[in-house]
């Protein structure tokens, strides 16, 4: 009897904290409160978006590529015949 008694609290305690639980989640003061904290998040980031400061780029023609099949100058080694040629 007991035991029974027992497992029927445990039921009734799940069943309240689930309740409670979703009847805050869904009422009106929460989503009021979690839109008010949306449009505050965005209020901020879009201040925070205009007072960036815009940096001038200076890193135009800086890195010249040179691919590897124009340059004739290149010579092609082997490992091992650098070690064989180190006489």
């Amino acid at each position: 009897m007991l035991k029974e008694f027992k497992y029927l609290i445990f039921l009734i305690v799940i069943f309240f904290f689930i309740f409670f639980t979703l009847r805050y989640y869904f009422s009106d003061q929460n989503k009021k409160n979690s839109y008010t904290s949306f449009n505050q998040i965005d209020k901020k980031i879009e201040k925070s978006m205009n007072d960036l400061i815009l940096l001038k780029n200076d890193t135009e023609n800086i890195i010249d590529f040179v691919e590897y099949k124009n340059n004739k100058k290149t010579e092609k080694y082997s490992f091992w015949e650098l070690l064989y040629n180190n006489d």
